[in-house]
């Protein structure tokens, strides 16, 4: 339940390409892809962190606190889409990392959408979901989420996105703007 190595080096290094003012990260667990998140953040980058485990958090912040980067980090615990609903409408998000209930990825990512800057970007992790998302047998409910997701991505206007296989698959989505022509 955990990013894997590969996916804890690369979010690390989309996070120092990006250098966001504000990464939130919604499903935290027991801290491994956010201590790769604020490690990378520029100095005054915060990280807001979105989960609804107290225990699993705690053993978080112990590696927060271990690799000095817990004042980089704020831990808000209860429901994800709550405390994403409840940030002041002006905050925009540079970088958010979605890897957390399969059935809340379209409410979190609707979410940020709005909230993204326009240089931002969103990774959601379990895209590929072990190849069940392409296994037409598969019918369990997390699978069909993450289906719905995908096909909700790939169709929405607002955004352009491209499927990675890093680790379990990773989404890199960020906001469809017009680019000028050049004549």
């Amino acid at each position: 339940m955990q990013v894997a190595r590969d996916q804890a080096a690369f979010l690390s290094m989309l996070t120092a390409a990006l250098r966001p003012h504000l990464a939130v990260e919604v499903g935290t667990f027991t801290g491994t892809s956010s201590l790769a998140i604020a490690r990378a953040l520029p100095d005054g980058g915060r990280l807001l962190c979105c989960d609804v485990s107290e225990e699993w958090t705690d053993v978080a912040r112990h590696h927060w606190e271990a690799a000095g980067v817990a004042n980089r980090i704020d831990l808000i615990i209860g429901p994800a889409a709550d405390t994403l609903a409840g940030l002041p409408p002006e905050l925009m998000v540079d970088f958010a990392f979605i890897d957390a209930d399969k059935g809340g990825y379209l409410d979190y990512y609707e979410a940020l959408v709005p909230r993204l800057s326009p240089h931002g970007l969103i990774a959601v992790d379990n895209v590929l979901w072990s190849g069940r998302v392409v296994d037409p047998d598969a019918e369990d409910a997390d699978t069909v989420a993450i289906r719905a997701f995908n096909d909700h991505v790939a169709a929405d206007p607002r955004v352009e996105a491209v499927m990675l296989s890093v680790g379990d698959g990773v989404t890199l989505i960020g906001r469809h703007d017009e680019a000028p022509t050049h004549g």
